[in-house]
């Protein structure tokens, strides 16, 4: 496996393992469904410049894209403060072999070497902790929406010192999704 910068080249086999990675099954009520929300997320973060480049990292495994994470440009008290994990899509076929650690792991160290002070994201409450996110609360960023504590996270970096309390705010690109 390699971990690496995306490059533009890369735009269509990120758009698919997003499309693959967040599918739906079919079910009784409803036919299979593409991660059609989460691909056009990063489309749309991309389209309006929102991404930190040096962070959005892409992982090959036999030189085909498996996996990506893309980190935004987020904001506390409507300034520029610090990044947004998210999406992290790996293709179904590789998950669980440590792919999303190993992006998860590469984009901090991406971000914490910028000079960025904290990472936030919305994600589950036991797979995030591990790399040393905890309720963003407890640093005095407030999400905007009721998510939870254990749901919205921030990992402070090497540039966070005293921290800095503030109400949270992704990319414009995040306001259309629900809840």
């Amino acid at each position: 496996m390699l971990i690496r910068r995306e490059l533009p080249s890369d735009a269509d086999a990120i758009r698919a393992v997003h499309l693959k990675a967040f599918a739906k099954p079919a079910t009784d009520d409803a036919p299979a469904q593409e991660g059609t929300l989460e691909a056009n997320l990063v489309d749309d973060l991309r389209a309006d410049g929102d991404l930190v480049e040096e962070c959005c990292l892409v992982a090959e495994v036999d030189g085909v894209v498996a996996g990506h994470v893309a980190i935004s440009r987020a904001f506390l008290d409507d300034e520029p403060a610090l990044v947004a994990l998210g999406p992290l899509g790996v293709l179904p076929e590789v998950q669980r072999s440590g792919i999303g650690s190993a992006l998860v792991h590469a984009a901090l160290a991406a971000a914490d070497a910028l000079g960025e002070p904290a990472m936030v994201l919305l994600g589950h409450p036991t797979y995030y902790p591990r790399f040393g996110f905890g309720p963003a609360v407890d640093h005095g960023v407030t999400p905007p929406q009721d998510w939870g504590p254990q749901y919205f996270m921030l990992r402070p970096l090497h540039a966070w010192g005293e921290g800095r309390p503030g109400a949270f705010r992704y990319a414009p690109a995040f306001e259309g999704l629900d809840g």
